[in-house]
């Protein structure tokens, strides 16, 4: 049988390669190309600018509040409704398809849907007047009412993102071998024994998937945000938007984009070291 030649693999995979290094090597290098230019050199004029700027810290505390309170939340729902949804005999499919309906909604149209349901005139208010709990349109999205706002946002991240994590877990638990279960309930462990000495453990490699992508899409979180609350809550990614296209300064824009990737690989960081497993530990 002739040798293949050794060129065959390397032309096979060039395509991806020119792919990735046009739309995302390319753009990432102009990136932080911007976020260091200033007049005729380089220089940490918009990192100052960006520190100085009056919604930074806020941005920062607000997106850093929304992301440890949502992906714990997401993580312990998903993990919840996907273990149901594997001990279920029948109508397995019917259920998690109807879980999984936020995943085909887009941000904007989530956060729009959200809008419509918690706004003055929306269908949550008028539920409340119908039932004489309210003597008028309240307002739970501006800025008098931070913490329903804050509320408001959690719910609608909650309703559409958690299906991802849902996905990931099942698809994590139905790689583990009925017989671990079977044994540990022969030898007389209860359900939680099993499900935490067994199920987490083995678990661990789809639960670090999981935190991983939910974590750094929830430090990119603008559209729900920008829907439901506007700049009365400012996010990272939203005042990247403003200094973009309101304030047409791209080199800031571009410090905002640095700081949330350095913020995201950190987070990455933390738990491919705190969830690592070793090959002897995957199921």
């Amino acid at each position: 049988m002739p040798a293949r030649p050794s060129w065959i693999p390397y032309a096979l995979i060039a395509p991806s390669v020119v792919f990735l290094a046009a739309l995302f090597l390319v753009p990432l290098v102009q990136t932080i190309w911007l976020s260091f230019s200033a007049g005729e050199g380089l220089s940490l004029e918009n990192y100052r600018r960006m520190a100085g700027d009056l919604n930074f810290a806020l941005a920062v505390k607000n997106t850093f509040l929304l992301t440890l309170v949502v992906v714990p939340l997401q993580v312990v729902l998903a993990l919840g409704m996907a273990t149901m949804v594997t001990k279920l005999d029948k109508g397995r499919d019917l259920v998690l398809w109807v879980l999984t309906i936020p995943l085909g909604i887009s941000d904007l149209a989530a956060g729009l849907a959200w809008l419509a349901l918690l706004q003055n005139t929306g269908y949550l208010n008028s539920a409340l007047y119908a039932l004489g709990l309210i003597q008028g349109p309240t307002g739970w999205l501006s800025q008098e009412t931070p913490v329903a706002l804050f509320f408001a946002i959690v719910l609608a991240e909650l309703w559409r993102a958690t299906a991802i994590v849902l996905v990931i877990l099942i698809a994590g638990l139905q790689l583990i071998p009925k017989e671990f279960a079977e044994a540990a309930e022969i030898f007389g462990a209860k359900p939680w024994t099993r499900f935490t000495r067994i199920t987490l453990p083995l678990l661990k490699p789809s639960l670090q998937s999981a935190l991983i992508l939910r974590t750094v899409l929830a430090f990119e979180v603008f559209a729900v945000v920008y829907a439901l609350g506007g700049r009365n809550f400012p996010v990272l990614a939203g005042e990247a938007y403003v200094w973009q296209n309101d304030n047409q300064n791209y080199g800031v824009a571009a410090a905002y984009a640095v700081l949330i990737m350095a913020i995201s690989l950190a987070a990455t960081a933390v738990y491919l070291r705190a969830l690592r497993t070793r090959p002897e530990q995957l199921p």
